[in-house]
């Protein structure tokens, strides 16, 4: 299967004329030729932004998601390649509307007009894995219903498979493999990818998220109908807003956009920092703006999590590198096991220093991510500094915020906005607040634990006194042992002595 796989995957790049990206190479100038000979068919008569899009369209949901994170990032894209993959954000085509109502009335095994009071045939949003239905209650309550596509789960088997093979050959072919950990990227990208698949997941990770969120005035997250929802759907409230991409309609409504961009910031860091929680699929296409200038955040298939030790190293990388403490950073990688730990701490601190200090106190516009984030590559190279699996939805999220910033207010200083924040979580964790918060958090076990800490003493003195009587009866019984060899030996000796005697 994947061989049939990879020949549609060419057949398609074919198709579409995706070879000149790569024949634009001087290393494969040599095969331009054979490529025009072989596909003298071929008729290009669409641009090739719109082509790229159709392309990943055509080659299912893994590939419609690479386009929308590279969507974001359009300080590495050309300009009409950058507007073309933005479309896959909210307009993947959907699937017909038949499969749909075939698809409810199989899981709720009844007319799906005897589910819901009305439901809209025609979807307002579809996206790789799934499509949204409005609908409204029995007892009137607006919805929205998230409708699994037919048969999506062996595409995406497939294409995992491939992607494997692939993470494979570059561990095997390629000097820097082993370093980047391609298997395992691979193994925490599908594994996000099958709880997409699973809305029953999907649903559990919106309520968890409106829980940390419940009373915020930054973020909405709609509320889920648990009665309605089943792995093939998910039923949430409808929420209403203003896509964020549509950045002059929301200056005619009045939302100060400069604040938008910064409170996008504020919320990121929350979800990281404050929960280790974090929606990590925050492409433009899934969130919104309220009428009351809130955030509205939709679609929770792929959801990142934290330990506080990543949380711990994080803010303290963080924190050193808005601080310009380029020695702190060196430090941290090498207490965490990202880099060797022979690494030299003042070198690694002066390649860090090199990439970092130019795109300080620098707006996102006039700052060349592209460049930086080539220098940085170089630079962990270099050092051998090993890609961490479990970070990986955390950096796919890092490229969203930052060309979401990007967008909304391209004047905005990412790091004087993130600073303080950061500044007051680690006096949270590491000041008073935070003694006082940890011994809050230990107080539940300390009131099951005091009672019982006379006889657990009075027990493990016993076991400690029991451990010594017997280590003292084992010494007793090792002198006596001892002993009785020494008699013995002298009792042997006296009567070699008194054979010698006689024999004399």
């Amino acid at each position: 299967m994947r061989f049939f796989r990879l020949l549609k995957i060419l057949a398609v790049a074919f198709r579409f004329g995706l070879d000149e990206f790569f024949l634009g190479h001087e290393r494969l100038r040599f095969l331009r030729p054979v490529v025009r000979v072989a596909t003298f068919w071929r008729r290009l008569d669409r641009a090739r932004g719109e082509r790229l899009r159709l392309a990943l369209e055509a080659l299912g949901p893994i590939f419609v998601k690479f386009g929308q994170m590279l969507s974001t990032r359009r300080d590495l894209l050309p300009q009409d390649i950058a507007d073309e993959l933005a479309k896959l954000q909210d307009q993947v085509p959907p699937f017909p509307s038949s499969l749909a109502l075939a698809t409810l009335e199989q899981i709720y095994g009844k007319p799906v007009n005897e589910v819901f009071l009305l439901f809209d045939a025609e979807p307002v949003a579809s996206a790789s894995i799934a499509q949204v239905h409005l609908a409204v209650l029995q007892d009137g309550t607006e919805v929205a219903v998230k409708v699994l596509r037919p048969g999506i789960a062996p595409i995406i088997a497939h294409d995992v498979a491939l992607m494997e093979t692939g993470a494979w050959l570059v561990e095997a072919l390629w000097p820097d493999g082993k370093r980047l950990k391609p298997r395992e990227v691979v193994s925490e990208f599908s594994r996000h990818l099958e709880d997409e698949l699973d809305l029953m997941r999907e649903a559990s990770n919106c309520s968890q998220l409106r829980r940390n969120f419940l009373d915020s005035p930054l973020l909405l997250v709609p509320e889920v109908y648990w009665d309605y929802c089943y792995s093939g759907v998910m039923v949430m409230q409808r929420v209403k807003g203003t896509p964020i991409s549509h950045v002059t309609k929301l200056r005619e409504q009045g939302v100060d956009i400069p604040r938008l961009a910064r409170v996008g910031v504020e919320i990121f860091f929350t979800q990281v920092f404050r929960d280790g929680y974090f929606h990590a699929d925050m492409h433009p296409g899934n969130i919104f703006v309220g009428s009351d200038g809130r955030y509205i955040a939709v679609d929770f298939g792929i959801m990142g999590t934290l330990t506080d030790e990543d949380k711990n190293y994080l803010a303290q990388n963080f924190l050193a590198f808005f601080r310009r403490d380029y020695k702190r950073v060196a430090e941290a990688h090498v207490e965490a096991g990202w880099a060797p730990k022979d690494t030299r701490v003042d070198d690694f601190e002066t390649a860090i220093r090199a990439v970092c200090e130019p795109i300080f106190d620098k707006p996102l516009k006039e700052i060349s991510f592209s460049r930086v984030l080539l220098r940085l590559f170089q630079t962990s190279r270099q050092f051998n500094v090993e890609i961490q699996p479990q970070l990986v939805m955390l950096q796919k999220t890092l490229l969203n915020i930052e060309g979401l910033g990007r967008d909304l207010d391209p004047d905005l200083d990412l790091w004087t906005t993130a600073k303080p924040y950061l500044e007051n979580w680690m006096a949270e964790q590491l000041g008073w607040r935070g003694l006082t918060r940890r011994l809050g958090k230990e107080a539940s076990s300390w009131a099951v634990m005091l009672p019982q800490f006379p006889r657990l003493l009075h027990h493990a003195l016993s076991e400690i006194r029991t451990k010594e009587l017997e280590q003292k009866m084992s010494e007793l019984v090792l002198e006596k042992k001892r002993q009785n060899r020494l008699l013995s030996f002298l009792v042997m000796l006296l009567a070699v002595a008194m054979l010698w005697h006689i024999w004399q």
